[in-house]
């Protein structure tokens, strides 16, 4: 008897939690929209920390209120 039938049952085993994990599903934002988002948020941290510079080396006049914009 051969033993190719044998190999195919357990390949077929093996790439069946594959498929049906939907690791080949399609990833919900696209390169391009991903790096957008990296971009902004790389950015949004870097204000914030030139921020914390600013108040560190009292370059901003004393006041409580906040110059971010909050929405």
């Amino acid at each position: 008897m051969s033993k190719l039938p044998k190999v195919l049952s357990l390949l077929a085993l093996a790439v069946l939690p594959v498929f049906a994990s939907g690791c080949l599903a399609p990833p919900a934002y696209t390169p391009l929209e991903r790096y957008q988002q990296i971009g902004r948020n790389w950015d949004y941290e870097g204000r914030q920390g030139v921020d914390d510079w600013d108040h560190v080396l009292l370059l901003r006049p004393a006041s409580r209120l906040t110059v971010w914009n909050v929405r």
